[in-house]
Order: C-alpha cells, then structure tokens, then sequence
C-alpha cells in the first residue's frame, strides 16, 4: 500500500527470530518472539510478544496477548493470563527513557506464579507460589507467597 504522497512507512514483520526453545514448545502464531530463550514444554498463545533477553522457564504457559519485555524473567510452572503486560521503564525521568536502555529495569518471577488477566507488572521480584489477581497492579516486590490483587496490588491470604 502506498500513500498518495509516494511516502511509505517502515515496516516491520512479526514473526519468531533467533529464539532459544527447548523440548515440545507449542507456539501458537501469530506471534512477535526474537533473541528470548523459552524453556521445555511451554505454551506461548497467539498475539503474545517476547523480547529479547526475555527467558521463560520451563512449562510456563503464556495466553494471548501477553507482553513480555526485555529483562524479565519467568521461572517455572508459571501462568500468565490474557492480555498481562510486563514493564521495564518507569518514566523515572518523567516520561519515556527514550532508548536510553541504562533506565530500564528487570523484572524476575519465581516458580509456580499464576498471574491474571490484564494485570500489570512494574518492575519488580516476586517470590515463588504467588496468585496475582486479574487486573491487578503489581508495583512493589512481592516476598511472601499468596493471594495478592487490586491496584497497587496488596496480599489478600495466604
């Protein structure tokens, strides 16, 4: 397609490039994976990106829609909802880092965390044997495994 003007745009393909997968990965397409490594017997669902240096651990479940950013880690027997967004810039300046990647920060979830749909994860840690809830906010470390959920996320049990 080209614009009357005779301006074209650039453009760029989804799709999956130099992606590290180990034993019966199942990939549902259309995806955007390149430079991740994703572990044996996971699942990634259509419409999911992951970017590079991103590692999912081994039988992770990823359903669609999920935003998975550079410099997060998810361990293993992990569950992440519809539509979970990963965040490595905090606008610590104000707005956007602006390619300044020095401002970006990771983000590491432990083993056999379930996290809900839509919720939103800031950079953080958090520990293994956690439930996130849908929508939920998680702004801060979560250290002590249960139920957390709201905005900003807060325990509700054990």
């Amino acid at each position: 397609m080209t614009s009357d003007d005779g301006n074209r745009p650039e453009i760029y393909q989804a799709g999956i490039r130099s992606v590290q997968f180990g034993v019966g990965v199942k990939v549902v397409e259309p995806v955007n994976l390149y430079g991740c490594t994703i572990d044996d017997g996971c699942f990634i669902g259509p419409f999911v990106e992951i970017q590079r240096g991103a590692v999912i651990g081994a039988r992770t479940r990823i359903q669609s829609h999920a935003f998975v950013c550079e410099l997060v880690t998810i361990g293993e027997d992990c569950f992440v909802g519809h539509g979970v967004m990963f965040i490595n810039d905090t606008f610590s300046t104000g707005g956007p880092a602006k390619g300044n990647k020095d401002l970006w920060k990771p983000t590491s979830i432990g083993n056999r965390v379930s996290i809900g749909s839509n919720a939103t994860l800031l950079p953080v840690d958090v520990c293994d044997d956690v439930v996130i809830g849908a929508g939920a906010v998680v702004t801060r470390d979560i250290v002590q495994p249960g139920v957390y959920a709201g905005n900003p996320a807060r325990r509700l049990m054990d």
